[in-house]
């Protein structure tokens, strides 16, 4: 039996002031500097530096509206205690322009002690990663106003596994497992009879060793061991492993996702002669290939340097650093004050997850030499931060 359906989320955006809403966004995040690169084709030269600027960068239409939400939210509550499901965005300026709005903020895990906190009548924001079904209905049994800000192309993900579910078909879920929207896609896999199933994998290696277990090269009694908390509860992979429909996070990198279906599919093909019991679509979003694409073009400029610009823990902002840092020196940080000098950055490093201090290639800090450098943004970071590591750039190149 379905279980009930949690109450409906308030659209708070219906009988507020947009233009007081778009006038305090624009007035945080809107950059006339970046409007300006823009315009003059995406690249700005002084004296012996150049800055190119990828066509696409920064924020996507369904961070643009999760923000938007928000701070209409506080608007159309202004003495309510509003609560935000951890972060809205992965992008820590974003996050403390609402904090400073009296956004509280819970942590992504229903069974921490601060959830004990909020009560009927209080406001709680869903991020635009979406939240489990789990969580959704334990705030709407407690009489919370749920004000929802999942972004589009997630909720179509949600419907794709929602309909291989009432197939009978095993959701594979290519994404990070300990991610928000992983996790909420997972929930949503288990469709509305909360029978479906549902396999996680990160990478390739996840897929090749899932191809071993489809095609019984690997023996069953391995696979719990393998994929530790990334299954469905009772899940058999003898049983469950049959008939299996891809998807995706969404900020996953597309030619990653699309190597792991050509490895999943062809392990189908093998066991049973074909690929009829073998289901994928495309869900990774527009915006996120947008701004891979046009990194790919960036990188084809002959550049010193790569700057990406996000916050760290930031999916699709961190597959733009993994695909430049293939090419040339490439520098992820998350604001202007990590580029201490032309010699030293702060960057994140990608493999150990830290904030390391990195140096600039040979001659980066001569400035009779002309260096061109690249500069590109995750979806979910706003222009003015984008603004401030140009300004940065120039300032220490002139």
């Amino acid at each position: 039996m379905s279980e009930p359906q949690p109450r409906k989320a308030i659209n708070v955006r219906r009988g507020i002031d947009k233009t007081k809403i778009a006038n305090k966004m624009s007035s945080h995040f809107h950059s006339e500097l970046i409007d300006s690169i823009t315009a003059q084709g995406n690249v700005l030269r002084r004296g012996n530096t150049a800055v190119y600027l990828a066509a696409a960068f920064g924020f996507c239409d369904g961070v643009r509206r999760a923000v938007d939400i928000a701070y209409s939210t506080r608007e159309y509550f202004p003495t309510e205690r509003v609560w935000i499901i951890g972060e809205i965005i992965h992008n820590p300026e974003v996050n403390a322009r609402l904090a400073a709005l009296d956004f509280k903020q819970l942590p992504w895990q229903i069974n921490s002690p601060e959830y004990d906190q909020v009560e009927a009548g209080d406001v709680v924001v869903i991020p635009a990663f979406g939240v489990t079904v789990g969580m959704r209905k334990f705030f709407s049994d407690k009489g919370a106003q749920l004000v929802d800000t999942t972004c589009g192309n997630v909720v179509k993900v949600w419907h794709k596994v929602r309909t291989y579910a009432k197939l009978g078909v095993t959701s594979i879920i290519h994404g990070k497992c300990n991610h928000e929207e992983s996790m909420a896609t997972a929930s949503q896999s288990r469709g509305e009879a909360g029978d479906g199933r549902f396999l996680m994998i990160s990478n390739e290696n996840d897929a090749h060793a899932l191809a071993g277990f489809i095609t019984g090269q690997a023996e069953a009694a391995g696979f719990r061991e393998r994929f530790t908390g990334a299954f469905s509860a009772g899940f058999d992979p003898t049983r469950d492993l049959q008939l299996i429909g891809m998807a995706n996070q969404t900020t996953m990198l597309q030619k990653e996702t699309a190597r792991i279906q050509q490895i999943l599919r062809e392990a189908v093909i093998e066991r049973d002669g074909d690929d009829s019991r073998f289901q994928a679509c495309d869900t990774i979003c527009g915006a996120t290939q947008d701004r891979q694409n046009a990194l790919a073009e960036l990188l084809d400029q002959d550049l010193d340097a790569m700057v990406i610009v996000g916050g760290y823990n930031s999916s699709n902002t961190s597959h733009l650093a993994h695909i430049a840092s293939r090419r040339l020196p490439t520098y992820f940080i998350n604001s202007a004050s990590c580029i201490l000098s032309m010699t030293e950055v702060r960057a994140f490093n990608l493999e150990s997850k830290q904030e390391e201090l990195l140096l600039m290639p040979p001659g980066a800090a001569d400035l009779n030499k002309f260096k061109k450098i690249g500069v590109t943004a995750g979806a979910s970071c706003p222009a003015n931060i984008i603004d401030e590591v140009i300004t940065r750039l120039f300032e220490l190149r002139s």
